[in-house]
């Protein structure tokens, strides 16, 4: 296990053949999962992300949210999507191959992110295919699943990413 940068402990060392500074659409394989992780929610950062983004109450105040519908306060979903993002740049999208994205599906939020979870990322390549139009290029779908420590999955997506071809294949 070892911390990068950002302060996220990361499972594995290395869990593609080629490391995220040399990684290009052909690394990336249908049904290969893989794990990131950790970040570590505190009650702070739900309600720095709260007052900025998603001010409802329920996100925002505590007093109010110890007497919502959830008994306490929970991160808003944008910040658990946010926070899936981090990992999932940090750790499985190329860093000089990624090209763009055309959307997400699915986008789910099954559990409440609390105060003093800590979170990883499931990533589980769904499928790849190249471009028809423009060969230097293909697609990359990707399962994405937020979990926290006891394994349930507070927020889920699938992405989509383009992502370069290596030069001359």
């Amino acid at each position: 296990m070892r911390t990068t940068a950002t302060g996220s402990r990361v499972l594995t060392e290395s869990n593609f053949a080629v490391p995220l500074n040399d990684r290009y659409f052909e690394d990336y394989q249908a049904g290969a999962v893989y794990e990131y992780g950790y970040l570590a929610v505190t009650e702070q950062s739900i309600l720095d992300f709260a007052t900025q983004f998603d001010p409802q109450p329920i996100h925002a105040d505590p007093s109010f949210a110890a007497t919502g519908p959830f008994n306490g306060l929970i991160a808003s979903g944008w910040h658990s999507a946010g926070l899936a993002m981090r990992l999932f740049a940090d750790h499985y999208l190329s860093s000089i191959a990624s090209l763009a994205s055309p959307g997400v599906d699915e986008v789910r939020w099954r559990v409440p992110l609390r105060p003093d979870d800590s979170v990883r990322l499931r990533a589980t390549t769904l499928e790849t295919r190249h471009s028809r139009s423009k060969t230097d290029r293909g697609l990359v779908v990707t399962q994405l699943e937020l979990l926290n420590q006891h394994d349930q999955s507070p927020m889920s997506f699938k992405a989509m990413n383009i992502v370069r071809c290596r030069a001359g294949e």
